[in-house]
């Protein structure tokens, strides 16, 4: 089987790091390439190489977007085909990667049926479940996954792990890219790394929904350089491409209230002071109403709120606090849920950028 090779990517500049990066789909990673009508029968594709340059086992289907037959409506954002997972069914690439280097999966995905449906996603020896029960667009969501190369070819799996009451039922996949991570380390100037989120799972195609980063528990290598997801619920990575985002090219959007909340935590000497600043938001992306933002730093809190008309404003800022050991957690998340006022099917909230903390003289 041929193999990703980053000679064939996308190279984009990121233009507050003065680096490239690089992203590419996976072969065939928008599943536009169609199957030979002799291992497709009806939807179903039949036998193990039937989907090109993929590897599928189990009730794995080759499906056009929108109106299904029996009502149904399948979401398929980037292109016009994607595959459905039946129960316990897989499809599988093996690629090359570079040993030791972080990589973002980033992939088009929802649920097709209204039941609790879960993707696994494992490159060995990792393996996490990315819950896709919560719609937090209609039109279909954006996950990404991140892992760590141990060697310079990787398996990558969509798995189907749940036994559903149809069988038919299982997640949908339409698009399948890839993205290598270079984690930001502190500076003098600042604890934090990746303090504005210029390090992220940037979207290889073209979307306005934003790109949603699993909980910890689901994915302990955040696809977030620096960052923990440490909520029930996911967050959301945004681009200055198709968001407003106070600073640079990258922020997060806090769509899910207390229920989502990002973390780092950062070296600290015990008993000293340090100084908190950071930058709060909307996205310009019709989410509007009464926000607050809470941050949280040792045993320090901070209200923020924020009244947003929905026309990109942000604010700033700031807040002290005393560390007690020589790690502290810093936390952010929204006090109140949101969903954009065309849109009530569609999560929202307020966002963050621009984290700086540094000791105060």
């Amino acid at each position: 089987m041929e193999l990703v090779n980053f000679s064939h990517t996308i190279k984009l500049s990121c233009s507050s790091l003065f680096l490239p990066f690089v992203i590419a789909y996976l072969q065939n990673g928008n599943f536009e390439e169609k199957p030979d009508p002799r291992y497709l029968k009806k939807t179903i594709l039949i036998g193990k190489y039937a989907l090109p340059k993929w590897e599928i086992n189990g009730l794995v289907e080759y499906i056009s977007g929108g109106p299904q037959p029996g009502g149904m409506f399948f979401p398929v954002t980037h292109g016009i085909h994607a595959v459905r997972l039946g129960n316990e069914a897989s499809i599988s690439q093996t690629i090359k990667v570079k040993p030791g280097q972080w990589y973002a999966l980033i992939l088009g995905a929802s649920r097709t049926c209204t039941q609790n449906e879960v993707l696994r996603i494992s490159v060995p020896p990792k393996s996490g479940d990315v819950p896709l029960q919560t719609l937090y667009s209609f039109n279909g969501d954006v996950i990404s996954w991140g892992f760590k190369a141990t060697s310079n070819v990787a398996k990558v799996t969509f798995h189907n792990p749940g036994v559903q009451e149809d069988p038919a039922c299982g997640p949908l996949l339409d698009a399948i890219a890839i993205r290598e991570l270079y984690p930001p380390s502190p500076t003098a100037d600042n604890l934090v790394k990746n303090p504005g989120f210029e390090e992220g799972p940037f979207p290889i195609f073209n979307t306005t929904n934003g790109v949603l980063l699993p909980p910890k528990h689901q994915d302990l290598e955040s696809p977030l350089p620096g960052w923990i997801i440490e909520s029930l619920k996911a967050i959301k990575f945004i681009d200055s491409k198709h968001f407003n985002v106070p600073f640079g090219d990258g922020a997060v959007e806090l769509v899910a209230g207390r229920e989502s909340a990002i973390a780092q935590i950062i070296r600290t000497v015990p008993n000293k002071l340090y100084n908190m600043k950071f930058t709060i938001g909307d996205a310009k992306n019709g989410c509007h109403g009464s926000m607050m933002v809470e941050a949280f730093a040792a045993k320090d809190t901070l209200k923020v709120p924020f009244n947003s008309e929905g026309k990109g404003r942000f604010k700033n800022a700031s807040f002290n606090f005393k560390a007690f050991t020589d790690r502290t957690r810093i936390t952010f998340y929204s006090s109140f849920y949101h969903s954009k006022v065309d849109d009530y099917g569609s999560l929202c909230g307020p966002i963050l950028d621009q984290v700086i903390v540094n000791p105060v003289a």
